[in-house]
């Protein structure tokens, strides 16, 4: 009977600790008190002034909806560039979701926005704009973007306080240049 009854309270204790948990994971609001921004660069592009994707580059967009699928992102963000978007739309189609333009000369505003939103979001960008999108959302985007990096996957989690980015590597051949 001691048994059952100390079973009986570990199994009370752990889900008073359940409720608190999912108490201190959630503002007064109900709102989540952190989300993740994932930013990455646009995925390999042809030549040319505003150009689609190599097919290495279709492989990588699709690589990064596979990798982002169910990370319940709400928004997706893109400059307005065909190289961008190609990127976003392999997601944004698994989603339903529509692929919606920043502003890259404008990156507070569009970290404000993101900030604000408090929801997890991607954001397609460019070599010289990711590193400074995630600096606008208060985090380190560490090492400068090299022109023939493609492959970079900073994912910033933004609570209240603080912003911190992890960054990976995401794709065919990742790493590999």
């Amino acid at each position: 009977m001691r048994r059952f009854r100390t079973c009986r309270r570990g199994i009370l204790v752990g889900l008073l600790l359940m409720g608190l948990a999912s108490c201190v994971s959630a503002g007064p609001d109900g709102a989540a008190e952190s989300h993740k921004v994932f930013v990455v660069r646009h995925a390999e592009k042809q030549a040319g002034s505003d150009p689609q994707l190599t097919a290495l580059g279709q492989a990588r967009a699709e690589a990064l909806a596979d990798l982002l699928v169910d990370q319940n992102i709400e928004a997706i963000w893109s400059s307005d560039t065909t190289r961008t978007r190609n990127t976003a739309q392999p997601l944004a189609d698994r989603l339903g979701l529509v692929v919606m333009t920043y502003d890259p000369f404008d990156l507070d505003a569009l970290a404000a926005l993101l900030k604000s939103q408090r929801h997890n979001a991607l954001v397609v960008g460019h070599s010289n704009t990711i590193a400074e999108t995630v600096t606008a959302l208060g985090a380190d985007a560490g090492a400068p973007v090299g022109d023939d990096e493609f492959d970079r996957l900073y994912t910033v989690e933004i609570t209240p306080d603080a912003a911190v980015a992890a960054i990976a590597q995401y794709g065919p051949e990742a790493g590999l240049r």
